[in-house]
This record gives structure tokens, C-alpha cells and sequence, in this order.
């Protein structure tokens, strides 16, 4: 695969693949496991796309960094990020009657209490009833 037609693969990616991957990623949670997945699929793909390289007589596959670098540091996970602050900005332009602003701007009627609710009584585990 030639250097224009990696390009053209990264135009299908960030056109086609990310927004599938991403869909409604805006409103989900992004736990450590789940960015180290979607960071590990984004360089899966893009080696597919640029594909190995011939230096010198020598086959090379791109390193972590140089795809970094070719993909101008806009991973998968900036990207969320960018669609959530996008979705963010649209809640706070919603009128106050808009059901989902409601939602969010929606607080707790009551506090709950601190501590470990295992300990405090109100609810038995099935080791404390057991020892």
C-alpha cells in the first residue's frame, strides 16, 4: 500500500470506522480498561492502513509514536472527549423545559450516608451472616 493510499484508508477510518466505534460514547463512562481497548483497536487499524514500510532493503512496521505522529496525536480517545464537550455545550443551550436537561441538571432529594453500607446495619452480606 502506497503512502497516498494510507492517507486515503485514514479518510475511511476517521470518516467511517471512529464515528461506528464512538457511537453515543459521549454519555457513557471511560474507565482505564475501556481506553487501553479502543487505543489498542485504533493502532490495530491504522497499521492495517499504513502497512509495513521498505527502509533500506528492510521491511519496518510503524512504531506507536510514528502512527501518533502521523494521525497528528487525535486518537480515539481525544476525540471522545471532544464529542462530549460538543454534547455538553448543546445541553447547556437546551431550554430549561427540555426533558434532558432536566435529567441533568437533576439533584438527589435526600444525602446518602457515608461509609461502607455493609457496615452500617442496614444491609447483611452473605459473609457477616455466615461467620
Amino acid at each position: 500500500m502506497g503512502f497516498n493510499s494510507g492517507f486515503k484508508g485514514l479518510k475511511l477510518y476517521r470518516t467511517v470506522i471512529r464515528p461506528v466505534v464512538t457511537y453515543a460514547s459521549e454519555t457513557g463512562v471511560l474507565k482505564e480498561t475501556i481506553i487501553q481497548k479502543l487505543l489498542v483497536f485504533e493502532r490495530k487499524i491504522l497499521r492495517k492502513i499504513f502497512g509495513p514500510t521498505k527502509e533500506n532493503q528492510i521491511w519496518k512496521v510503524e512504531t506507536n509514536e510514528e502512527l501518533a505522529n502521523l494521525i497528528k496525536h487525535k486518537n480515539i480517545i481525544n476525540y471522545i472527549k471532544a464529542q462530549r464537550l460538543s454534547w455538553f455545550g448543546h445541553i447547556q443551550r437546551m431550554p430549561d423545559t427540555r426533558r434532558v436537561k432536566k435529567i441533568f441538571n437533576w439533584k438527589t432529594p435526600t444525602k446518602r450516608s457515608q461509609g461502607d453500607p455493609s457496615t452500617d446495619g442496614r444491609i447483611t452480606s452473605n459473609r457477616t451472616s455466615a461467620k
